[in-house]
């Protein structure tokens, strides 16, 4: 596998992430990213990994977007590992960098696929879900993951699946690379697992980021968890009204998250998102973005739930509500902060 000529378009903390564990590992890869500071970092002094799988330097080859046109268009396989919200300038940006029968695997949030597979071609398009890895990228040169020291594998981070749902030979082979990393399959149920990712990113991204906290404060106020549930209910009920077999989210079916209204069901859902106890406090990425001062994925998350559900007549007033509220976190006129809690449940009447 080492042969492959890997190109990742957005150095960004899961970009980097791959990055440095398949350059460690004598794949051939090339990191494209448009933060001046990291770029020349990695040029001059390597990328360094650390967390929960280790601490490592590797001499990595990193280009400014600016210089990036100097690259052939002679890569094998292409990530893109951007936000959303450059998922087409990028597409377009990455699809010239990639043979014409090499691959160009979508590693973003968000249900992105269709509009990859628009611009590089539906013949070169593979999707990859991530699912509950948490990377951050703090300072130029440095990512690093979340997690006990020493974690061991068993949960399968990487979930890699053709738009048509066959198993094919080069999604075996992604699989392959991407072990390297952390766990990895072939799933024949791109669309469920992208589902059930949005739910999850959709259920924990902004209420971390309009409340300031990290995962463990999330969890531990009751609000904040009553907001989580509805939120995945929505989720799930829009899915389920579009025909989505939506892998489990935290463990529980989809059908499951559709019916928490009924009071042992709630009961049985919030203990699954109650604090953990010893667990790391982790800040989403969303929470990153707004203390970054970042344009956040809100409109990609729950905006689309949102736009989903008014095309499937099914109503999403928290997810409608939480885009709000995070959008005025966004631009300034709202703090982060707990009491944006009440806000959204105001919103939503559901105070």
């Amino acid at each position: 596998m080492s042969d492959k000529r890997i190109v990742i378009m957005g150095a960004g903390a899961a970009g980097s992430y791959l990055g440095a564990y398949m350059t460690k590992e004598g794949h051939d890869v090339t990191l494209v990213d448009m933060w001046g500071e990291h770029v020349e970092t990695m040029q001059k002094q390597g990328l360094r990994a650390s967390g929960s799988q280790g601490d490592f330097t590797i001499p990595v080859k990193a280009f400014h977007l600016s210089d990036a046109m100097q690259l052939d268009g002679d890569f094998d396989i292409g990530f893109l590992a951007m936000k959303s919200y450059d998922t087409e300038w990028a597409a377009h940006f990455l699809k010239r960098l990639v043979k014409d029968d090499g691959v160009v695997v979508s590693s973003q949030n968000c249900m992105n696929d269709q509009l990859v597979a628009s611009i590089a071609g539906y013949d070169r398009a593979v999707g990859c879900i991530m699912s509950s890895i948490t990377v951050a990228l703090w300072e130029p040169g440095h990512v690093t993951r979340g997690g006990p020291p020493g974690r061991g594998r068993g949960h399968v981070v990487f979930r890699v699946g053709e738009l048509h749902g066959r198993i094919t030979p080069r999604v075996e082979e992604l699989v392959d690379i991407l072990m390297c990393v952390d766990d990895a399959k072939a799933t024949s149920n791109l669309w469920g697992e992208r589902w059930s990712k949005l739910t999850t990113n959709s259920s924990g991204n902004p209420v971390g980021a309009m409340t300031g906290l990290g995962s463990e404060g999330v969890a531990s106020m009751p609000e904040a968890r009553r907001i989580q549930i509805n939120i995945c209910k929505e989720s799930c009920q829009v899915a389920l009204a579009q025909n989505y077999q939506v892998e489990p989210i935290r463990g529980v079916s989809a059908e499951t998250f559709s019916k928490a209204d009924d009071g042992e069901v709630y009961e049985d859902l919030d203990a699954k998102f109650q604090p953990t106890g010893g667990g790391a406090d982790w800040k989403s990425s969303m929470g990153q973005d707004v203390e970054k001062g970042r344009r956040t994925e809100i409109e990609f998350m729950n905006g689309y739930i949102v736009e989903q559900g008014r095309k499937s007549g099914i109503p999403t007033p928290i997810n409608a509500a939480i885009v709000q509220v995070v959008k005025e976190v966004q631009s300034g006129e709202r703090s982060p902060g707990p009491e944006n809690v009440h806000r959204v449940l105001e919103l939503a009447g559901m105070a």
